[in-house]
């Protein structure tokens, strides 16, 4: 079991099935009934120690520097985007869901060249369509991909999609929102910059490290940073600006979000304290298991085939003549919150495997799902 919870609803409380915000542990939680000063040492030690447990993390020998940015996910992938293509740059933008679909609008919004290899939302990209259109088009110089899309939970090949666009002389961004800290691209390693030509890497506190909302994190190679100097089309979201004021004076340009950074050294000790990467990809990927399964006794097949399957949340088709919202506030009276679906031609719903849940959880709310049905 996951510390300091009981099963089932938990006393009242509700339990967040959802890929961020999630479930967070109690101590995490009273992290935030600490209050520091922005300018206080306690903020700039705090904020150099979450930096360099973040690129600790990485798992690689490469010269990496980390960049905490106020904000979602999507700020962080934002600020990567607005900053890190050069005003002679385009872009090649991988979409199957809707986060490969918000970094394109993002593109389109800051006026950035690009083109899109759109592929359906249950399968995966193709490395050889990526090697194709980067062999087409000489003008790319990046291509984007989104690792888990949780519009669905599908898992695209980060390590071969990487090989591609090394083999092309490209560089690499890599949306790792729903995955950095609980994802491994093989066995006892973790996601890192050895796979190919990753430049930057975002993640998000409010996912698998098991904190809460309020800032991005992007992991950089030092000399892909140090690139983006002057070609920021925002100023707010100046991912070298931002970097240089964490590496000259250890903190913030603007307002931090201080209890949050709080909450997030917290969780990233939880993670040690579970094993690591390794530990909670193990209690993830029971999570999901006890899921499908259960599910699946209940009449609910899964939308995404098992081979491209995430364990961070996955996808449930509608039965025939299932009502999603009736069903959501049952599931929201007993203390249980998921998703409803998040594509545009199939009716389905969400569930996400991660937060401070474990397979006791899962079991609570099969069995609440078993009761409404009945």
């Amino acid at each position: 079991m996951v510390e300091g919870f009981t099963p089932g609803n938990r006393s009242g409380e509700r339990i967040l099935f959802t890929p961020g915000p999630l479930t967070t542990s109690p101590r995490v939680k009273g992290e935030m009934l600490i209050d520091i000063g922005s300018w206080d040492a306690d903020c700039v030690d705090l904020t150099r120690e979450i930096r360099e447990e973040l690129v600790g993390l990485a798992n690689s020998d490469e010269d990496l520097t980390c960049t905490l940015m106020q904000g979602s996910g999507s700020f962080g992938v934002e600020a990567v985007i607005g900053s890190a293509i050069p005003a002679d740059g385009k872009i090649l933008v991988l979409r199957n869901g809707a986060y490969g679909q918000r970094i394109e609008w993002m593109a389109r919004a800051l006026g950035i060249p690009h083109v899109v290899i759109e592929d359906p939302e249950d399968r995966p990209h193709s490395a050889d369509a990526v090697g194709a259109a980067l062999q087409s088009d000489p003008e790319i110089t990046h291509v984007v991909c989104v690792h888990c899309e949780t519009t669905t939970g599908l898992l695209n090949p980060l390590g071969e999609i990487a090989a591609v666009v090394e083999q092309n002389n490209r560089r690499f961004i890599v949306d790792a929102i729903s995955t950095f800290g609980a994802y491994e691209t093989g066995p006892g390693k973790p996601i890192d910059f050895s796979v190919g030509p990753i430049d930057h890497l975002v993640g998000s506190a409010n996912k698998c490290i098991e904190g809460v909302p309020g800032f991005a994190f992007v992991l950089s190679r030092r000399s892909a940073i140090e690139r983006c100097a002057g070609s920021a089309r925002s100023l707010c979201l100046d991912l070298h600006d931002q970097w240089k004021g964490f590496e000259t004076h250890g903190k913030f340009r603007y307002t931090p979000p201080t209890h949050v950074l709080l909450a997030f050294r917290q969780a990233l000790l939880e993670l040690r304290e579970e094993g690591g990467i390794a530990g909670r990809a193990r209690r993830y990927r029971e999570n999901h298991d006890v899921l499908v399964e259960g599910l699946a006794e209940l009449g609910f097949a899964t939308f995404v085939p098992e081979p491209y399957q995430s364990w961070i949340i996955t996808t449930f088709l509608c039965p025939e003549g299932f009502e999603f919202w009736p069903f959501y506030e049952a599931l929201h009276d007993k203390g249980y919150i998921i998703y409803p679906g998040k594509l545009t031609e199939v009716d389905t719903f969400r569930i996400a495997n991660i937060g401070a849940i474990d397979a006791e959880d899962i079991r609570g709310l099969v069995d609440a799902i078993r009761e409404i049905q009945a």
